[in-house]
């Protein structure tokens, strides 16, 4: 059997042509999509601060719910402190040559025009670590007194001083005078550094008996990881040690795991539907070949086998070679990523034998799905059957497939309500998921569908387009089935691709519309690195003014789910208690002054699914993954502005590591706070409030855009390859048509005919498909049935599917009616 398949391939090399692309392109798809799961773990950039150590110990980040299994985490999104007693038990393990504490704190030299010298990211430290690196004394000594500074070569040399010379810097108020007693040479780039007395360090860290790291040299083997493994720390070796120096490495792994869980989710569901529509043609096609086969002495078990096995060689030589091209996706998404901000230039990818076996391995196993489900059809009839049915297309559809696809529809009808009761980022991934099972439900039943769509145009094409318009109408109507497959994947470009972009611009403007009634302070001072927490109380004691702090930061939160639990990471803010002058959260119980340390509101959906109500406990963790158990004293219903927890100020920001304030809302004169900013090179106040901070929002709009354009790029492919492979199966038809005396431009324009409506179908099904979702969607976020966005790109995806349609069958057309139809008339199937 395998002889007679591997012939079978070979000899109709080009009826295997679009399965093969199909699974080419799906397996490369999930290949990247593992691989960014892989670099989620193990990539990064390399160490550059802690190249000397060659274990370095940080608070752990990964957070765990009480009971918790290995698979339950969320990532914390500051990274916590740990006690500065762990520095003599960990020099106690045998092995350990030196254990070195490190403080690390917000620091930037300020030049003579009162401007912050700093194009990267600028952190103080204690003289001491810097054996870690280590950085050695280019000129002068270290620093001992506690105004003596030790700068990076690269910083003196922008500010072109010397030991001796006179620096301001600013770390968590104004800036400071200090001396320079030495220049230090580093390696990498990434970071400036400035070195402190060990003294003046831990007074600018804010925390005397805490240390942001610990910088192990020696031979410890796991002997470390085992004296630690009570301490909540975590242990990082080898690349992993860049996390631990570089925020945006450890926040790139973990956002890396959380894109390639959900897109490659998303990846997954559309290559199986690719691929099974994809064999289900190729097999349909065969449909002659496999009722000879039945009608010589073939067994149903033998057809199936045969095209099982047919579909394993297929699928094995383009999953291998799908694999390797995924290699090159990865890091076009990577190129990709780093050009929108998500991930720094310099993040290189983990790449191994591992998630191109699983892609291969998914490839395989969903074309061996789909050819199963493909051959019962051809191997369960009699060869008497099989031979009528070969001539003519069965029209009639199973019923476990309507009852399927009846089913998926209303689930998926259920679904799209979703947004009209949840809002936030859930309610609009869950419009585009309804989509997805919509598209799929209206695939299963799609061609009675489109059977009686085709029955009422049908007429209309006979009588208005003469010959051509006659043969594509008896076409059409006869095979129904077929024009049901091409309208497919036609219909479900122009459905993920709306509902996508449209439902992230929806989003989008409904925070924005939110913010913009929420915030009600007439100014907003920021800064580049944040807000030094003192600005708050030196702009209220201006005549006139009220100001409060805004923390922009994160909560993570657990919720049981049967036996397992669910673990979330959401937008938080941080506001003092008086905030009510310069936001409006839309109270409905309780009272914004009660907000207090220790307390917290919550928003009035994520009350109403936690059964909180005002004067209960709430627990949860802070954005450095410590524990919070907090008294809620307001529900409130501007969730999408504000996320769903609103803590006190200074809860906030001492879970950050700047502890700073994110911006400062304020009222009153604008005059006196610029002179008031003035005093902090890097402040600024601005009058567009509602705009600040939205650099975010934009970035995860351009990510799924990034994300959704590399999935609707397969299924493009797919729909070219769906369309060009059921036209091209048409050359013996088409040579029947020209020697009965059709000519060649009659059946160009049947094709044309047929082409147009198919797009047609394509798209009022697709835009049915995305309307639902989407009105929903606008009606539960902004009030309004119409979407938010701009309205060209609609019609610009029905011209781009119309394009690609009709420019699939065309070429085909053409490319199938260049041989001589004598010559044609005598080729297989």
């Amino acid at each position: 059997m395998l002889t007679l398949a591997w012939q079978t391939v070979k000899a109709r090399t080009s009826g295997f042509v679009g399965a093969f692309i199909a699974i080419l392109c799906g397996t490369a798809l999930v290949t990247a999509c593992g691989i960014l799961m892989e670099s989620g773990f193990r990539g990064g950039v390399p160490t550059q601060r802690y190249a000397a150590a060659d274990v370095v110990v940080t608070g752990d980040r990964t957070v765990r719910p009480p009971g918790g299994d290995a698979l339950e985490f969320e990532h914390a999104a500051e990274q916590p402190a740990i006690p500065a007693a762990l520095v003599a038990k960990i020099a106690a393990v045998p092995g350990v040559k030196a254990a070195v504490p490190e403080l690390t704190f917000p620091a930037v030299l300020v030049g003579p025009d009162e401007k912050v010298l700093a194009d990267k990211p600028s952190l103080g430290h204690n003289w001491d670590s810097a054996v870690l690196a280590p950085f050695t004394l280019k000129e002068g000594r270290a620093p001992a007194a506690g105004n003596e500074v030790v700068l990076d070569s690269g910083l003196a040399s922008a500010a072109g001083v010397v030991p001796g010379a006179e620096v301001r810097i600013m770390t968590r108020s104004v800036p400071v005078s200090y001396r320079v007693s030495g220049v230090a040479e580093g390696r990498g780039s990434r970071q400036s550094a400035l070195f402190f007395s060990a003294a003046k360090a831990t007074e600018l860290a804010g925390h005397p008996d805490q240390v942001s790291a610990i910088g192990v040299v020696g031979d410890v083997g796991d002997r470390l990881e085992d004296v630690l493994a009570a301490d909540h720390v975590t242990v990082s070796t080898g690349a992993d040690r860049s996390a631990a120096e570089f925020d945006d490495v450890s926040q790139t792994k973990a956002i890396l795991a959380i894109i390639a869980g959900s897109f490659g989710g998303y990846a997954v569901l559309v290559a199986i539907f690719v691929v099974a529509s994809t064999l289900a043609l190729t097999v349909e096609q065969r449909r002659r070949e496999f009722a000879l086969l039945r009608a010589v002495g073939a067994t149903p078990r033998q057809i199936r086998k045969l095209i099982g096995i047919q579909t394993l060689v297929v699928s094995a030589v383009a999953g291998v070679a799908g694999s390797l091209l995924g290699i090159a996706v990865s890091q076009g998404l990577r190129n990709a990523f780093a050009n929108i901000g998500v991930v720094p230039a310099d993040f290189d990818l983990s790449i191994s034998p591992i998630p191109l076996v699983a892609a291969f391995l998914i490839g395989l196993g969903a074309a061996r799905l789909a050819a199963w489900s493909s051959s019962r059809r051809p191997s369960s009839i009699n060869p008497v059957e099989a031979l009528g049915e070969a001539a003519i297309q069965r029209t009639e559809l199973g019923r476990v497939r309507l009852v399927i696809g009846w089913v998926l529809l209303a689930i998926g009808t259920v679904a799209t309500t979703v947004p009209l009761f949840v809002p936030g980022q859930i309610g609009a991934a869950m419009s585009v998921m309804a989509t997805l099972v919509l598209i799929i439900g209206l695939t299963l039943v799609g061609p009675r569908v489109v059977g009686k769509a085709v029955r009422m145009i049908a007429p209309a094409l006979s009588r208005f387009s003469g010959v051509s318009g006659y043969l594509a109408s008896a076409n059409v109507t006869k095979n129904s089935r077929r024009l049901a497959a091409a309208v497919t994947p036609l219909m479900l470009a122009i459905g993920f691709a709306v509902v996508n972009f449209y439902s992230q611009t929806t989003f989008t403007a409904a925070v924005q519309q939110e913010t913009t009634r929420s915030i009600t302070a007439d100014h907003v001072i920021s800064g580049v690195a944040g807000v030094p927490a003192e600005v708050v109380a030196a702009a209220r004691e201006i005549p006139g003014v009220t100001a409060t702090s805004l923390v922009r930061t994160q909560v993570i939160t657990a919720r049981k789910q049967g036996d397992s639990t669910e673990m979330n990471s959401g937008p938080a803010n941080g506001l003092d208690p008086d905030a009510a002058g310069t936001v409006d959260l839309g109270i409905t119980q309780g009272s914004l002054k009660d907000l207090t340390p220790g307390t917290v509101a919550l928003g009035k959906t994520h009350a109403f699914w936690e059964s909180k109500k005002v004067g209960d406990t709430v627990e949860f963790w802070f954005a450095d993954g410590q524990p919070a158990r907090l008294k809620v004293v307001a529900i409130y219903q501007h969730e999408l502005a504000f996320g769903d927890h609103v803590l006190n100020a200074a809860d906030a920001r001492a879970h950050t590591r700047a502890g700073m304030d994110s911006a400062v809302l304020v009222n009153g004169n604008a005059t006196a706070l610029n002179d008031l900013t003035s005093r902090y090179p890097g402040l600024a106040v601005t009058a567009n409030v509602a705009a600040q901070d939205r650099g975010d929002e934009r970035t995860q709009f351009l990510l799924n855009l990034v994300a959704v354009g590399v999935i609707l790029g397969y299924v493009a492919i797919s729909v070219s390859n769906t369309l060009v492979m059921s036209t091209a199966a048409r050359r013996r038809e088409f040579a029947l048509l020209r020697l009965v005396g059709t000519g060649r431009r009659q059946v160009v324009r049947m094709m044309r005919t047929e082409a147009l409506l198919t797009v047609g179908l394509a798209a009022v099904l697709g835009t049915a498909v995305a309307a639902l979702p989407l009105t929903l969607l606008a009606i539960g976020f902004t009030g309004v049935p119409l979407p938010s966005g701009p309205a060209w790109v609609y019609p610009a995806v029905l011209a781009g599917a119309a394009l690609l349609g009709l420019v699939s069958i065309g070429v085909s057309t053409r490319l199938s009616l260049r041989a001589k139809p004598i010559d044609t008339i005598g080729l297989r199937e």
